[in-house]
Protein backbone atom coordinates (compact mmCIF):
# COMPACT_ATOMS: atom_id res chain seq x y z
CA UNK A 1 0.00 0.00 0.00
CA UNK A 2 1.38 3.11 -0.77
CA UNK A 3 1.65 6.06 1.44
CA UNK A 4 -1.24 8.22 0.02
CA UNK A 5 -3.12 5.44 0.02
CA UNK A 6 -2.27 4.52 4.30
CA UNK A 7 -3.10 8.41 4.61
CA UNK A 8 -6.37 8.60 2.95
CA UNK A 9 -7.25 4.71 5.12
CA UNK A 10 -6.19 6.90 7.97
CA UNK A 11 -8.05 9.68 7.37
CA UNK A 12 -11.15 7.69 6.82
CA UNK A 13 -11.44 9.15 3.35
CA UNK A 14 -10.96 5.02 1.93
CA UNK A 15 -11.38 1.62 3.03
CA UNK A 16 -8.95 -0.25 4.37
CA UNK A 17 -8.60 -3.02 2.86
CA UNK A 18 -5.55 -4.73 5.05
CA UNK A 19 -7.21 -5.47 7.64
CA UNK A 20 -6.50 -9.42 7.70
CA UNK A 21 -2.58 -8.55 7.78
CA UNK A 22 -4.00 -8.02 12.34
CA UNK A 23 -5.22 -11.18 12.25
CA UNK A 24 -2.60 -13.65 10.83
CA UNK A 25 -2.34 -16.56 12.96
CA UNK A 26 -5.64 -16.40 14.44
CA UNK A 27 -8.31 -18.82 14.36
CA UNK A 28 -11.91 -17.48 12.91
CA UNK A 29 -14.27 -16.51 15.40
CA UNK A 30 -16.59 -18.62 14.16
CA UNK A 31 -14.84 -21.56 15.36
CA UNK A 32 -16.99 -25.01 14.88
CA UNK A 33 -17.72 -27.05 18.03
CA UNK A 34 -19.48 -26.66 21.04
CA UNK A 35 -18.23 -23.79 22.62
CA UNK A 36 -18.87 -22.10 19.77
CA UNK A 37 -22.58 -21.93 19.78
CA UNK A 38 -23.28 -21.46 23.51
CA UNK A 39 -23.58 -17.63 24.21
CA UNK A 40 -21.26 -16.26 26.77
CA UNK A 41 -22.19 -16.40 30.34
CA UNK A 42 -21.27 -14.42 33.59
CA UNK A 43 -20.54 -17.05 36.56
CA UNK A 44 -23.58 -17.13 38.82
CA UNK A 45 -21.18 -16.04 41.95
CA UNK A 46 -20.55 -12.77 40.50
CA UNK A 47 -23.19 -10.32 41.41
CA UNK A 48 -23.55 -7.48 39.44
CA UNK A 49 -23.10 -4.09 41.32
CA UNK A 50 -26.44 -1.98 40.26
CA UNK A 51 -28.43 -5.36 40.68
CA UNK A 52 -26.83 -5.99 44.10
CA UNK A 53 -27.82 -2.15 45.12
CA UNK A 54 -30.94 -2.46 43.72
CA UNK A 55 -32.12 -5.71 45.79
CA UNK A 56 -31.02 -4.20 48.84
CA UNK A 57 -32.44 -0.44 48.05
CA UNK A 58 -28.77 1.04 47.99
CA UNK A 59 -29.24 3.59 45.38
CA UNK A 60 -28.45 7.26 44.68
CA UNK A 61 -30.17 9.64 42.34
CA UNK A 62 -28.70 12.37 39.85
CA UNK A 63 -30.27 15.00 38.52
CA UNK A 64 -28.75 18.06 36.68
CA UNK A 65 -32.19 20.01 35.94
CA UNK A 66 -32.48 22.49 33.26
CA UNK A 67 -35.47 24.83 34.11
CA UNK A 68 -37.88 24.64 37.18
CA UNK A 69 -40.13 22.17 35.79
CA UNK A 70 -37.59 19.32 36.52
CA UNK A 71 -37.34 19.67 40.11
CA UNK A 72 -40.49 17.27 40.14
CA UNK A 73 -38.56 14.45 39.47
CA UNK A 74 -36.16 15.23 41.93
CA UNK A 75 -39.13 15.00 44.90
CA UNK A 76 -40.07 11.82 43.55
CA UNK A 77 -37.01 10.39 43.43
CA UNK A 78 -36.86 11.94 47.32
CA UNK A 79 -40.18 10.96 48.12
CA UNK A 80 -39.44 7.60 47.65
CA UNK A 81 -36.43 7.36 49.87
CA UNK A 82 -33.55 7.72 47.52
CA UNK A 83 -30.93 9.94 48.18
CA UNK A 84 -30.30 12.63 45.62
CA UNK A 85 -27.61 14.81 43.82
CA UNK A 86 -28.77 17.80 42.52
CA UNK A 87 -25.88 19.35 40.00
CA UNK A 88 -27.30 23.01 39.69
CA UNK A 89 -24.33 24.45 37.19
CA UNK A 90 -26.14 24.20 34.03
CA UNK A 91 -29.13 26.71 35.53
CA UNK A 92 -29.35 30.73 35.68
CA UNK A 93 -28.79 31.72 39.42
CA UNK A 94 -32.85 32.63 39.74
CA UNK A 95 -33.92 28.86 38.66
CA UNK A 96 -31.37 27.39 40.94
CA UNK A 97 -32.67 29.37 43.99
CA UNK A 98 -35.82 28.38 43.26
CA UNK A 99 -35.20 24.59 42.76
CA UNK A 100 -32.95 24.89 46.29
CA UNK A 101 -35.75 26.24 47.82
CA UNK A 102 -38.01 23.50 47.10
CA UNK A 103 -35.30 21.22 48.32
CA UNK A 104 -35.08 22.90 51.38
CA UNK A 105 -39.10 22.45 51.84
CA UNK A 106 -39.04 18.58 50.53
CA UNK A 107 -36.38 17.92 53.36
CA UNK A 108 -38.29 20.02 55.73
CA UNK A 109 -41.66 18.18 54.91
CA UNK A 110 -39.77 14.31 54.55
CA UNK A 111 -37.48 14.88 57.95
CA UNK A 112 -34.35 14.74 55.22
CA UNK A 113 -31.23 16.74 54.90
CA UNK A 114 -29.55 18.70 52.32
CA UNK A 115 -25.70 19.19 52.37
CA UNK A 116 -23.56 21.39 50.10
CA UNK A 117 -21.19 18.79 47.78
CA UNK A 118 -19.80 21.63 45.56
CA UNK A 119 -20.55 24.92 44.22
CA UNK A 120 -24.08 24.70 43.17
CA UNK A 121 -24.21 21.14 44.11
CA UNK A 122 -26.20 19.88 46.98
CA UNK A 123 -26.85 16.06 48.44
CA UNK A 124 -30.45 15.19 49.68
CA UNK A 125 -30.87 12.02 51.67
CA UNK A 126 -33.63 10.76 53.33
CA UNK A 127 -34.39 10.14 57.11
CA UNK A 128 -33.60 6.74 56.84
CA UNK A 129 -29.83 7.52 55.28
CA UNK A 130 -26.43 8.18 57.43
CA UNK A 131 -24.00 10.42 55.66
CA UNK A 132 -20.13 8.82 56.33
CA UNK A 133 -17.81 11.36 57.19
CA UNK A 134 -14.63 10.19 54.23
CA UNK A 135 -12.09 11.66 56.44
CA UNK A 136 -8.61 9.76 56.16
CA UNK A 137 -7.31 7.75 58.65
CA UNK A 138 -4.52 9.41 60.56
CA UNK A 139 -1.21 7.64 59.38
CA UNK A 140 0.95 5.37 61.58
CA UNK A 141 3.64 6.38 62.61
CA UNK A 142 5.35 2.85 63.20
CA UNK A 143 5.50 0.67 60.08
CA UNK A 144 7.19 0.12 57.05
CA UNK A 145 6.73 2.88 55.67
CA UNK A 146 8.10 5.42 57.93
CA UNK A 147 11.51 5.18 57.27
CA UNK A 148 12.58 7.90 58.94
Amino acid sequence: MGSVRKASAWLGLVDDNNDERYYDGYEDDGADGPEAAEPWVTDPRVKVTADAAEDKGHKIGTVTPDSFRDARGIGEMFRDGVPVIVNLTAMDAADAKRVVDFAAGLIFGLRGSIDRVAHRVFLLTPAHTEIVNGEATPHRTDGFFNQS
